[in-house]
């Protein structure tokens, strides 16, 4: 055991970090400090820079400059963590559980030798008390079964797992192995109640840092102490171009949306400065002796003071334009407009029924006795990670074979949104992979700018080289591009932005078409008024 048991800041300072292929930072002279204790939650548009940062706090990506200190004692978990070619299940608990069994087999030999080495004893027993090592292995049976991988057989590799398991897995090796930094990017994704509830009790008792990129706002809400926002805008969050916040996600809302008022309001004054001494320096002083000739008796008179009318308008006219490269220079950028939603979620209801399932089985999968969805009807449908709500949606999209049940889909057109969509060729620009998918007579009809849902700059960009939000965006533009008749939304505001995430929810409520959603957003479903399908595991 070589770790410290101090615990110990994460410092990053001035960093700027620039993607290949893009002009513009992703990072551009950040700053952030978190204590012990602290746990940040970062929040942003797609795009914004969440992960970029995460991975250059992690040392996985280096920063173009700027410095970071980190603990040594640091456990970062991406949105998508790396698979190991030949890795098992077993391997991946066993390296978790590695360090903190290591740290009591040495504490038992230094109890024998401790007037000898009592510094060395202090040191190992007070990482081992920060780490829990010694009940190690009766929290890893727990967070694994809350989890929802206690099951899986230890010698399967990890790459044959779903992303969703994968993510699962390796979130509760990090919980178990305790951290003195622990940087999670979406952490919440892919669990249901009973392991949110889990993920969010240890984050709260951990004593280290910790550093959470999420859309998910409950747990925004319920386990952050303070948020640093990549898109802060101009004036940033306190007014001055700060981008941390002091206080819960609620609060934030009010605060971000009067930061807002704040920029336009400051932008239209500069602007309206801007314009008037333009004027200014373009007309300069040529009301003074304008076009007045010189009368005969006074010819002298008037060389002389018009040299002098000359000499002031060039002044006037030099301090007009000096003051008006400082406007410009200082002046706040324009506010951007905001990505708003405007797809249609659904196409117009007839009447009637848009779905009928009776006695639908998939083995070992899921089992729906009854359900109707009428042609103007909404459905959430709920449950435990396993009770088979993607295979539901699998099944009435067409995509999958019941094994038993009759199943009647009278849509004429039907959009899924998955999980994890498939959207091909990764080299494909958004543009190109957005009109393949949808069709070229769809895509001239209901181009992919209209939609409010990836910002034109990202258009040209390569699928590949979208962030996963990006990447969900997209998919979500060419589910509901056709307008269906009936939409199915798995999990839609998984790594979806906060805004996006609001704007879905109020979309919802209003459609004309039949959607069936699934969805372990705590938010939305607190805020959820129609029907709910609750399915068991």
């Amino acid at each position: 055991m070589s770790s410290s048991p101090d615990l110990q800041p994460l410092v990053a300072t001035g960093i700027v970090r620039t993607h290949a292929g893009r002009t513009r930072p992703a990072l551009d002279g950040l700053d952030l400090t978190a204590a012990p204790g602290a746990r940040v939650g970062l929040i942003g548009e797609n795009g914004s820079g969440k992960s970029t940062l995460l991975r250059v706090l992690a040392g996985v990506d280096r920063q173009d400059s700027g410095d970071v200190r980190r603990p040594d004692d640091l456990v970062y978990l991406p949105q998508e963590p790396a698979v190991a070619p030949d890795g098992t299940v077993g391997d991946l608990l066993d390296d978790a559980l590695r360090p903190l069994h290591d740290a009591v087999a040495e504490l038992e030999l230094l109890a024998e030798r401790i007037a000898d080495e009592p510094d060395r004893y202090d040191r190992v027993l007070a990482w081992a008390v920060q780490h829990d090592a010694w009940d190690a292995d009766r929290r890893a049976d727990v967070t694994a079964a809350a989890l929802g991988v206690s099951d899986l057989d230890r010698a399967r590799p990890v790459a044959t797992l779903s992303g969703g398991q994968r993510t699962r897995l390796a979130l509760a090796a990090a919980l178990v192995r305790r951290p003195a930094c622990l940087l999670l990017d979406e952490p919440t994704n892919h669990l249901d109640d009973t392991a949110l509830d889990l993920l969010e009790s240890n984050l709260v008792e951990l004593p280290g840092v910790v550093v959470a990129a999420s859309h998910d706002r409950a747990f925004l809400d319920r386990v952050c102490t303070e948020l640093v926002d990549l898109d802060a805008g101009a004036l940033g969050t306190d007014g001055h171009g700060g981008q941390r916040f002091s206080g819960r996600f609620t609060e934030y809302l009010e605060h971000r949306a009067a930061s807002r008022r704040r920029w336009e309001e400051r932008f239209a004054a500069e602007q309206d400065e801007i314009d008037r001494l333009r004027d200014k320096a373009r007309t300069g002083t040529e009301a003074i002796a304008h076009n007045r000739g010189p009368r005969d008796n006074d010819k002298f008179i008037h060389a002389f003071k018009g040299g002098g009318v000359e000499r002031t308008r060039a002044r006037r006219v030099r301090d007009a334009e000096q003051r008006l490269e400082r406007a410009q220079r200082d002046a706040v950028r324009k506010p951007p407009a905001p990505l708003r939603f405007s797809g249609h979620l659904g196409g117009a209801g007839t009447g009637g029924l848009a779905v009928s399932v009776r006695d639908l089985e998939v083995d070992g999968r899921v089992r729906v006795d009854v359900l109707d969805v009428a042609t103007d009807g909404k459905l959430l449908v709920t449950g435990p990670n396993g009770s088979g709500k993607s295979t539901l949606l699998a099944v009435l999209a067409g995509t999958l074979v019941p094994d038993r049940g009759d199943v009647q889909v009278r849509a004429r057109r039907v959009g899924l949104l998955a999980q994890d969509p498939d959207l091909g060729d990764p080299h494909r620009t958004a543009e190109r992979a957005y009109a393949d998918a949808v069709g070229a007579a769809t895509a001239e009809r209901v181009p992919l700018r209209t939609l409010g849902l990836l910002p034109p700059a990202e258009h040209a960009t390569a699928v590949g080289e979208l962030s996963l939000g990006q990447r969900r965006r997209l998919a979500l533009a060419i589910a509901v591009a056709d307008t269906p008749d009936l939409l199915l939304l798995d999990e839609p505001t998984n790594h979806i932005s906060l805004t996006l995430a609001g704007e879905l929810e109020d979309a919802l409520r209003t459609a004309p078409g039949a959607i069936v959603v699934t969805s372990h957003d705590r938010w939305l479903r607190e805020r959820w008024d129609g029907p709910v399908l609750a399915l068991a595991r």
